[in-house]
């Protein structure tokens, strides 16, 4: 068994990892809603007939969303800009995911990253409105060349980290965020919320309330995980 797997003890699932890499939105932050009222407000004027509840793929960058809905290929740079400032101007309207603030305010310094798709300035308003600890480091869609499900955000999270991303925990909600891990050669994936309890993650847990990390040890308290087909990655 890898240094990673998961071991039981009273009803605590323990893996031995060094660092933690959390997404930022559906991790850290229920954005949910405010997303979908930035969305929606953009499509009106740039992708007519676009609806955030049904045509979202969660975890990517805005701006290869963006490429992908906005025609003539000449007004992304400007759509892009202007679902950003959107994003921005809804960011008060978050909250932390239940036990967010606890998992971060014990995290050792030097041991956990953010890696989010959003920019920069999203993540850390997001964060503030939620009233989460800052990240020390946070890598965002902004930092890569290529995006999740690309392997480079989570690839440089541990670099900047000084640990092998398979001495890391990644936890993320989304398809693409949870592909992007895989591929960087993290073995324990936890995934976030009911979604992610059919994904391919090492195991799915309801919110952060029973998540603890010494940078060392991470303990994860059987009653807050979800029901679900566990993969061996």
């Amino acid at each position: 068994m890898a240094d990673s797997d998961t071991v039981a003890h009273n009803e605590t699932v323990a893996h031995n990892v060094d660092g933690l890499l959390l997404d930022c939105d559906g991790v850290l932050v229920d954005s949910h809603d405010a997303a979908a009222v930035a969305w929606n407000t953009w499509a009106k004027r740039w992708a007519p007939g676009f609806d955030f509840h049904r045509d979202i793929e969660h975890g990517r960058r805005i701006r290869d969303v963006v490429a992908e809905l906005v025609k003539p290929p000449g007004d992304v740079d400007a759509a892009t800009a202007d679902l950003i400032q959107q994003e921005i101007d809804h960011a008060t309207d978050v909250t932390a995911i239940p036990g967010a603030r606890r998992l971060l305010g014990s995290c050792p310094a030097g041991r956990w990253a953010v890696v989010t798709s959003g920019g920069r300035a999203i993540a850390t308003a997001r964060m503030a409105s939620a009233g989460l600890r800052p990240a020390e480091i946070l890598v965002t869609g902004e930092d890569v060349e290529n995006g999740k499900p690309s392997p480079d955000p989570y690839l440089l999270a541990a670099k900047r980290l000084g640990i092998p991303p398979g001495r890391c925990a990644v936890f993320e909600d989304a398809p693409a965020g949870i592909a992007a891990a895989r591929a960087a050669g993290v073995t324990t994936i936890i995934g976030v919320g009911a979604a992610a309890a059919s994904a391919p993650v090492t195991l799915a847990v309801t919110n952060l309330r029973g998540v603890r990390f010494d940078g060392h040890k991470l303990l994860i308290d059987a009653s807050t995980i979800l029901p679900g087909q566990q993969f061996d990655l």
